[in-house]
């Protein structure tokens, strides 16, 4: 699979592909993976990492680059999971879900998944156009995608690093996932971090998974 990014001087995508033995319905979340849902249960390797301030700080400077507001309800999903947790609210949904949030809680990197099988190819991303939008919750709330980086499907934007859309989020029907690692250039052992780690935990699960390959465009490719 093969996801083409438009020119982009802070962001490097990277993507994988997971294949479940079972539905994620019928996929249990056991208690070392509920465990990263809470803010003492991470991994010895995020201790190197740079601080989480300036991790947070490089994903706003990214989001901005395209003119997107990145504060508010719109900052990086990842700074939301550390609310959640400190709160206790940040709760299992499935398998594929917990990963990420754990990995995203203790990496401070945003991070998208989409139920494959729900989109269809090319696979691009950009910035979210004028006058672009989709629903994010099953309530219907919609997020404005004006300057924002998306994935995009043939049907349109499906993922960002704020909030996913609705129409390919992953459910107990769920087989087949792609997972997107927003990764910022200016932190980049975070990003790394986040996508080895989720392919690891993944893999814990009896799993499979394999890259898709980012292709990045120049500036002049992407006019």
């Amino acid at each position: 699979m093969k996801i083409i990014q438009a020119y982009h001087p802070l962001l490097n995508t990277r993507a994988f592909i997971t294949e479940f033995e079972r539905p994620l319905g019928e996929t249990e979340s056991p208690p070392w993976l509920l465990r990263l849902l809470s803010r003492d249960g991470g991994d010895p390797r995020t201790e190197k990492l740079p601080p989480r301030e300036e991790i947070y700080k490089a994903y706003r400077r990214l989001l901005r680059w395209g003119g997107f507001r990145a504060s508010g309800r719109s900052k990086p999903a990842a700074e939301y999971l550390v609310k959640a947790a400190e709160e206790g609210i940040l709760g299992s949904i499935n398998a594929a879900v917990d990963v990420l949030n754990g990995v995203s809680l203790h990496t401070g990197v945003p991070i998208g998944v989409v139920d494959l099988d729900l989109c269809r190819e090319p696979l691009s991303v950009d910035l979210g156009k004028e006058g672009e939008s989709y629903i994010f919750n099953k309530s219907g709330q919609e997020i404005n995608l004006k300057g924002l980086i998306c994935m995009r499907d043939a049907a349109g934007p499906c993922a960002n690093p704020v909030k996913d859309s609705q129409r390919t989020k992953t459910s107990e029907n769920t087989r087949r996932t792609l997972t997107l690692v927003w990764g910022s250039r200016e932190c980049m052992e975070a990003a790394e971090l986040a996508y080895s780690w989720q392919r690891e935990l993944l893999e814990k699960l009896g799993a499979r998974t394999y890259p898709a390959e980012t292709v990045f465009l120049q500036p002049q490719e992407s006019d």
